[in-house]
């Protein structure tokens, strides 16, 4: 027995609105430019952050921070 040949698929969304669909759900990621952190060179570094740091740097820039405010009270 021989296959019968099937015809051609049509596709049931035009090529036009796929790509404009692509486009828009992932057009954010692909303009904005990722930035490293200026410690530790992660590219996770927050949007709104005006320092440049990941979450983890600054974690610990606020851990040090915290911790020398605690050392100058002793001293005094």
């Amino acid at each position: 027995m021989r296959k019968k040949n099937l015809p051609a698929e049509q596709p049931v969304v035009a090529r036009e609105i796929l790509e404009q669909a692509k486009l828009s759900a992932g057009g954010d990621t692909l303009r904005r430019p990722a930035a490293k952190c200026s410690v530790c060179a992660s590219e996770v570094v927050a949007p709104t952050s005006n320092e440049q740091l990941c979450w983890v740097c600054r974690r610990l820039k606020i851990s040090a921070w915290r911790d020398s405010d605690v050392q100058i009270n002793a001293q005094e």
